[in-house]
C-alpha cells in the first residue's frame, strides 16, 4: 500500500513527511524542553530559541526541515537525518500505516516509538492524528480533474 500512496500523489505524500517530521521534532524538544512551545510550566527546563532550516532529501524531493534552536544546549534530530535512508522509510511507513488504520492516537504513539522517539504526550499524538486526518481527507476529497486516472 506504501508504493500506491506513492504512486498517487507525491506531492501528498512529501507534505504528509513534512508536516509528520516537523511534529515530531516538536514533540522531541518539548519532552527536553519540560514544556510545550510558548506553555509557561514549573517543569521548564530550557526553552526555544529559534529555529534553523536543514534540507532533507528523500526520494520525494528535498524537504526543508525547521529545526529548532535550544536556550541552553543544542538539539539534533539524529533519529531523522542520520542515517538517512532508513529514517525516511520509517517515517514513510509511519505515513502509510496511519492512513491505512484510519489514524488513531494510540496507533500513531505505537508507530512513532518504532522510530525511537519516546516522552511524546497523548495530546502531542492527537495532533499530529488531526493534522495528518484533516491531510487524507483533503486528498480523499480533491477534484480528479488533472491527469489519467483510472
Amino acid at each position: 500500500m506504501c508504493k500506491q500512496i506513492f504512486e498517487a500523489d507525491v506531492d501528498l505524500l512529501r507534505e504528509m513527511m513534512s508536516v509528520m517530521a516537523e511534529m515530531l521534532i516538536s514533540a522531541e524538544v518539548s519532552a527536553i524542553c519540560g514544556a510545550d512551545y510558548r506553555e509557561r510550566t514549573e517543569e521548564r527546563v530550557n526553552s526555544r530559541n529559534g529555529s534553523r532550516q536543514r534540507p532533507w532529501d528523500t526520494r520525494v524531493g528535498t524537504i526543508d526541515l525547521a529545526i529548532p534552536k535550544l536556550r541552553k544546549g543544542s538539539y539534533f534530530p539524529g533519529w531523522l537525518l542520520e542515517p538517512r535512508r532508513r529514517a525516511e522509510q520509517a517515517l514513510i511507513n509511519v505515513i502509510a500505516d496511519s492512513y491505512l488504520v484510519g489514524v488513531s492516537t494510540r496507533r500513531v504513539d505505537k508507530l512513532v516509538k518504532t522510530l525511537g522517539i519516546e516522552g511524546i504526550s497523548k495530546s502531542q499524538v492527537s495532533r499530529m492524528a488531526k493534522s495528518l486526518d484533516e491531510m487524507v481527507e483533503a486528498f480523499r476529497n480533491r477534484p480528479l480533474t488533472s491527469g489519467p486516472y483510472t
